[in-house]
């Protein structure tokens, strides 16, 4: 089964999240802080990372940063920014993708 880390400090979207991750099968888990988050990115298995940017501790640029130094694995920003230079910052620091908030879960996530 598919691990994914959600590093997201707004609790009701994290949970949105996770609720239709798990219908579709994978097993996911919460950190609603960044210097938490960016821990068990780092020390734990996930096969993707969803990294909100604006988080207490750690912001969500320096945790991309952080994990590309060691992994490859997918990470996913999902950010209330919508600025272009705050997309082109995290898709430069190695994100897959940036995902602006509001946004819709069948849309972007076709598990």
């Amino acid at each position: 089964m598919s691990r994914i880390l959600i590093v997201e400090d707004e609790e009701s979207i994290a949970e949105l999240e996770k609720d239709y991750l798990e219908l579709s099968g994978f097993e996911v888990e919460i950190e609603n802080n960044g210097r938490v988050g960016l821990e068990r990115a780092l020390q734990e298995e996930f096969d993707l990372f969803i990294l909100d940017l604006m988080l207490p501790g750690v912001d969500g640029f320096e945790i991309c940063k952080k994990i590309r130094e060691s992994k490859n694995t997918p990470i996913i920003m999902v950010s209330a920014k919508k600025d272009d230079i705050d997309k082109i910052r995290g898709l430069g620091l190695g994100a897959d993708d940036y995902i602006t908030k509001p946004f819709s879960l069948a849309r972007w996530w076709r598990v």
